[in-house]
């Protein structure tokens, strides 16, 4: 660098990690480069509510440049990370046209917010049938399989293959499944129920399969239990203790004790298990730092890689080794990333201060989780809430962490709306139904 120029900063991944980071970033005396394959922010823990109607995507989603578009330091740049060059402190970027070359930039300080993606343990093939919900894409997929498996079934004559289409099965009671599922049941058995003529809605099956002994398996066995009251309430049918070892286009199979079961369902939703984003093995590659079976690679107290000091990873594509270098496996939730993100900015604030910084730890404030209207239930450090009470409190913090005014606003309306009429304003089917490959099969 020439004498007197800016400290360089590059983030890669716009996600909650990346994002606080360059947040935090943006007053000191630095020039940031954010890069990310889309221009927006998604706040995941609400895609779900995209998939099933009570949100759009757009209030979920929020444009990375104009949340900097007064921070002249910070350049975003729409592109995917092909390669790291960590000795000569370069990245390797592939523009998203087509008709761009590759180019490189140079940094002094590097930050990989790379996030994780759903695992299908070794079966990608059933992302085909069971997609998930973690992206903005994948979710108006989903939103247009369950739409659609309800207008199947009011065209459908045959009473078994209508009671296929209005099956409804998730995979994983995690927060997700389980609120997939809760949502799922609500839809059918009030927004939908006076839609159709020909079909009930409220005859929609919505079975949460989990390989564990209990949903929820995060919190504890009370507000599990809670939790699966409140499913069966909503018409949700627990399926614990059963492992799925296939799925097609007609149904899941699930492995019991006992044998085998086939459940047949059209709809299929996968909420189970993550892996972290192949930039992890990458960085593992060049820094020499070790890997786990999810795909994690392994960094210092202080998030950087080992050997590398100006490198840092963090949010859930990493495990973070403690002071006598075991390494921890922290959650895989937006609070870690967030947490990580700010500690990352100080730590780089800190270095051209000249300051030390205290090794990274991570205050756990809990967990959430909701399971339909007024009903949801709360771990937040040892104080266990259920019902209405942790339903506030879930509505509370998501809005919190919103990105913009305008969507804590709008979303805040939607629900708002949504609990007194229990109606859903973005039922919209966005592609022809000849293009689902369910419908295409079932003519």
């Amino acid at each position: 660098m020439a004498a007197g120029a800016p400290h360089r900063v590059a983030v890669v991944g716009g996600g909650f990690g990346g994002l606080q980071a360059a947040l935090r970033l943006r007053r000191a005396p630095v020039e940031i480069t954010l890069i990310d394959r889309r221009n927006f922010h998604l706040f995941q823990p609400l895609t779900y509510q995209v998939a099933t109607g009570a949100l759009s995507a757009s209030e979920v989603a929020y444009p990375l440049r104009a949340i900097f578009k007064s921070d002249r330091n910070v350049r975003v740049l729409l592109a995917a990370v092909s390669g790291f060059d960590l000795d000569r402190r370069r990245l390797e970027l592939e523009p998203v046209a087509a008709d761009q070359t590759a180019q490189t930039l140079s940094y002094d300080t590097l930050i990989v917010a790379g996030g994780s993606s759903y695992s299908y343990f070794g079966h990608d093939d059933w992302a085909a049938v069971a997609p998930e919900v973690k992206s903005l894409e994948s979710a108006l997929d989903v939103r247009r399989r369950i739409l659609s498996a309800f207008e199947a079934a009011e065209t459908e004559a045959d009473d078994a293959r209508r009671s296929a289409w209005l099956s409804f099965v998730i995979v994983g009671a995690g927060p997700t499944g389980v609120e997939m599922a809760g949502q799922i049941a609500e839809m059918a058995r009030n927004t939908l129920r006076r839609d159709f003529r020909m079909v009930d809605p409220e005859a929609a099956r919505v079975l949460l399969v989990e390989a564990a002994d209990r949903v929820l398996t995060a919190f504890p066995p009370s507000l599990s239990a809670k939790a699966t009251e409140s499913l069966e309430r909503l018409g949700v049918t627990p399926l614990v203790n059963r492992t799925v070892v296939g799925i097609d286009a007609e149904a899941v199979t699930v492995e019991l004790p006992t044998g085998e079961e086939r459940l047949s369902a059209r709809t299929v939703i996968w909420a189970a298990g993550v892996t972290a984003s192949g930039l992890a093995a990458q960085l593992a590659s060049v820094s020499g730092a070790s890997l786990d079976r999810a795909g994690r690679v392994t960094v210092r107290p202080d998030l950087s890689l080992p050997g590398y000091p100006d490198a840092f990873a963090l949010g859930d594509m990493v495990r973070v080794s403690d002071r006598d270098g075991r390494p921890v496996e922290l959650p895989g939730v937006a609070p870690v990333a967030i947490q990580q993100g700010k500690y990352v900015a100080k730590v780089v604030g800190d270095r051209l201060a000249g300051r030390p910084t205290a090794a990274f730890r991570y205050h756990d404030r809990g967990n959430l989780a909701t399971i339909g209207r007024a009903s949801a239930v709360a771990d937040l450090r040892g104080l266990r809430l259920s019902g209405l009470l942790a339903w506030v409190v879930w509505l509370f913090v998501h809005l919190w962490y919103l990105v913009g005014f305008q969507n804590r606003l709008v979303v805040f309306i939607r629900w708002l709306f949504s609990f007194i009429t229990r109606g859903r304003a973005a039922r919209l089917i966005t592609a022809t139904a000849g293009s689902d490959p369910r419908l295409r099969e079932s003519r």
